[in-house]
């Protein structure tokens, strides 16, 4: 509810713009009061009123894949309210259809980074070792291919953004659109990227973040009483198995450094300059639409 809040108060200001028109019909319904039945003039009013009324324009850069479903949503539902959105779509997305009545797309071709057949199967290799179990190293190897498919994805997902950054018509295009604000979804860091470059308000639609998991990244977590995803751990823990939690957020945090720190660093260094950190502008954006609750997974 909070985006939807946020792009009417953002559109307040293109009402002040049109005190004109709305003066016009004052008078308009001034002159007809003299010559009409009174309810016909507030009638009419009431139906030219409705022009002085505008949605917001939303830019929303989705991740493909599950994250699109909920995204959608989303996007359906700014639809619903009146808002025009636009979504931006690598050439090769799985799900996310070029059509749809609910918002307008921008294509880019290139790459989005996902090998659909190797990531289902590297699904399916981690669902069976839950289930029956596995040595250290086979938890190991596929920790390890798990970094490498996803620094690759990383790795697309910023030369996407680094070919739209050095495209001057794409980018005048979105300048001259006057966008209200980017919906993203922060797993991929494509979203918040432009947001800063268009200088544009950031709202995440977040579980995940180029960070790791989304309370994480921003709110006080004592590894005491929060598992790390993925340890099937609970939030009452044994001496163990806080020991445990911890052995599991070291890696979790080396994980994340590994994907996103040979990338991201030397992209913001190059396009931003070296006093604005990726870290904290992920952290600051302004509004965080978090897509789970703690107190439902741990009750």
């Amino acid at each position: 509810m909070f985006v939807f809040k946020l792009i009417e108060n953002l559109k307040l200001k293109a009402l002040t713009k049109q005190k004109e028109r709305f003066d016009i019909l004052t008078s308009l319904s001034e002159s007809l009061s003299e010559m009409c039945h009174p309810n016909l003039v507030a009638l009419a009013v009431l139906l030219c009123s409705t022009l002085l009324v505008n949605g917001g324009k939303v830019l929303v850069f989705p991740v493909d894949g599950s994250h699109w479903i909920n995204m959608n949503i989303i996007i359906e539902e700014l639809h619903s309210r009146g808002h025009e959105v636009t979504v931006v779509r690598p050439n090769d997305t799985w799900q996310i259809k070029s059509e749809s009545p609910h918002y307008k797309t921008i294509t880019i071709t290139y790459s989005n980074g996902f090998d659909h057949k190797r990531f289902g199967a590297f699904v399916m290799k981690t669902l069976i070792m839950r289930r029956q179990g596995a040595a250290l190293w086979t938890r190991l190897s596929m920790e390890y291919d798990l970094v490498k498919e996803f620094y690759e994805l990383h790795v697309k997902a910023l030369e996407m953004v680094e070919r739209m950054f050095e495209d001057t018509k794409l980018m005048q295009s979105l300048h001259d659109a006057k966008y209200d604000l980017v919906l993203t979804d922060p797993t991929i860091g494509t979203g918040a990227l432009m947001a800063h470059r268009l200088r544009l308000p950031l709202v995440f639609n977040v579980r995940w973040t180029i960070q790791g998991e989304g309370h994480f990244a921003i709110a006080p977590s004592p590894l005491s009483y929060i598992p790390i995803p993925g340890s099937e751990l609970t939030d009452k823990m044994t001496f163990i198995q806080r020991v445990q939690n911890m052995l599991y957020f070291f890696f979790y945090t080396l994980r994340f450094w590994c994907i996103t720190e040979p990338n991201y660093k030397p992209f913001f260094h190059r396009h931003f300059g070296s006093d604005v950190h990726y870290m904290e502008l992920f952290q600051s954006a302004d509004i965080w639409l978090m897509r789970n609750d703690f107190t439902f997974e741990f009750p």
